[in-house]
């Protein structure tokens, strides 16, 4: 079974791959996110893996919006620990390096680091291309900042481990397959959903309150512009139930009347969490 993630082979996407299908899957690592989607829904690969948010900088808006407009269905989650290596070229040390490859939110989680050992950071658009870059290049004083995978897979040495800031950093990775694709015996505690309100006060209040009223509780919210319709948002919500119960049902048709647009974007096992 083909799977396509976006960025290179080591890219935490893909070790979120591995996590969550462990040997049943073929990775097949796609440049943009825009080309996971287009592999899916043209039925090129039978699911595709994307972040949608990360426990330190938020959500990643970009994917929010690409599975929201293709015809595709979450059908699990996966939590990553994001633990980040500093890798180098075989037989050279911390003391040689002068600069450091990786992608901007990596270098931010790890300028603490950084700065303590005085290391430059050079923006690259991955991390695993930046391992990718020291491994072909073998720079004497120069080393990325990646996933210990990375370490195996490009023949690079581990000169630090765990060096972000924040020991607590962990990113969701949803996993989709095309909307037509059946998902028999498919166990369904979490949804995710989209929903429009209309553009006039409390029309937000009013589709939230249906959620009270059938005592569903909301572990996300949130909003993102309608580039069609200026200053006019979809809300994504996730909730812990199975949408085929009748609480549920009932709760969707009352929402389906309130709001002017109702999504479902999927119904799936709830990840295992160690945090």
């Amino acid at each position: 079974m083909n799977v396509a993630f976006q960025g290179s082979l080591g890219a935490y996407s893909h070790e979120a791959l591995k996590g969550y299908f462990q040997e049943t899957a073929n990775p097949l690592g796609l440049e943009l996110s825009e080309q996971v989607l287009e592999a899916v829904t043209k039925g090129e690969v039978a699911a595709g893996i994307l972040p949608l948010e990360n426990s330190i900088v938020g959500n990643v808006t970009l994917n929010t919006d690409l599975i929201y407009a293709n015809n595709v269905t979450l059908i699990g989650e996966y939590y990553l620990p994001i633990q980040h290596c500093l890798l180098a070229p075989k037989g050279l040390k911390l003391k040689n390096i002068t600069k450091v490859h990786s992608h901007p939110i990596a270098l931010a989680q790890c300028r603490d680091f950084l700065n303590k050992n005085t290391l430059g950071a050079i923006p690259e658009s991955d991390t695993a291309g930046a391992a990718q870059r020291i491994s072909i290049e073998r720079p004497l004083d120069e080393a990325a900042i990646s996933s210990k995978l990375c370490a195996d897979l490009y023949d690079l040495d581990i000169l630090a481990e765990n060096i972000q800031k924040t020991s607590k950093n962990f990113t969701r990775f949803v996993i989709f397959v095309r909307t037509d694709q059946k998902t028999l015996g498919l166990k369904r505690e979490k949804t995710s959903l989209a929903f429009r309100t209309g553009h006039r006060p409390g029309a937000l209040l009013e589709c939230l309150q249906v959620f009270a009223k059938y005592g569903i509780n909301l572990t996300k919210l949130e909003s993102r512009p309608v580039p069609e319709n200026p200053f006019q948002y979809i809300f994504y919500v996730d909730f812990f139930a199975d949408i085929e119960e009748m609480n549920s049902q009932k709760c969707l048709a009352e929402l389906q009347s309130a709001a002017e647009t109702l999504k479902v974007l999927g119904c799936y096992p709830k990840a295992q969490t160690k945090f």
